[in-house]
C-alpha cells in the first residue's frame, strides 16, 4: 500500500508540474510589454563563401552576418554598401553575382559557391551561386560576397 500512495503522489507532483509548465508557456507570462515591436522587417543574412561547387560538402572559408534593418550592421566589412544592394536587386541576387565586363580572369576551374541564408524585410531568402575561381568572385558586379 505504501509503493500505491507514494506513486500517487509522483503523479500529482508531475500533473501540477505539467499544469504551471502549460500555464508559463502559454504566451501570457512572456508576453512583450507594448511599445517594443520593430517598425521594421526583419533583415538579416549570414552569407559564406564555400571552397568547391558544393555548399553542403566543400569547407566554408569565411562566413559573416549582414544586418539591414533598422540600419545596416553585422561582421560584414561594408554593410550599408550591402544592404543598398539588397534593396536594389530584391531576392533576386544573380545581377550582383555577374562578372564585370572589365574584368579579366583565367578560364581555370576551382570553384567557389556563396551562400546568402536567413531573413530579407520579413521573407525566408536562400541563395547559392557557384563561380568558376575565385578570380570570378572577386571581380562580380556586387559587394554583397566581397567577404
Amino acid at each position: 500500500m505504501r509503493s500505491i500512495a507514494r506513486g500517487l503522489g509522483l503523479t500529482s507532483a508531475a500533473m501540477g508540474l505539467t499544469a504551471l509548465t502549460a500555464l508559463a508557456g502559454s504566451g501570457v507570462a512572456g508576453a512583450a510589454p507594448s511599445g517594443t515591436d520593430s517598425l521594421y522587417a526583419p533583415s538579416a543574412l549570414i552569407l559564406s563563401v564555400t571552397d568547391g561547387a558544393d555548399a553542403d560538402t566543400g569547407t566554408v572559408m569565411r562566413a559573416v552576418t549582414l544586418v539591414c534593418a533598422p540600419r545596416p550592421g553585422g561582421t560584414h566589412p561594408s554593410p550599408a554598401t550591402a544592404c543598398a544592394e539588397l534593396r536594389a536587386n530584391g531576392p533576386e541576387l544573380d545581377a550582383l553575382a555577374q562578372p564585370r565586363s572589365d574584368a579579366a580572369c583565367t578560364k581555370e576551374w576551382d570553384p567557389v559557391t556563396v551562400v546568402a541564408d536567413g531573413v530579407w524585410q520579413g521573407r525566408r531568402l536562400s541563395y547559392t551561386y557557384t563561380f568558376a575561381n575565385p578570380c570570378g568572385m572577386r571581380n562580380s558586379t556586387g559587394t554583397l560576397f566581397g567577404i
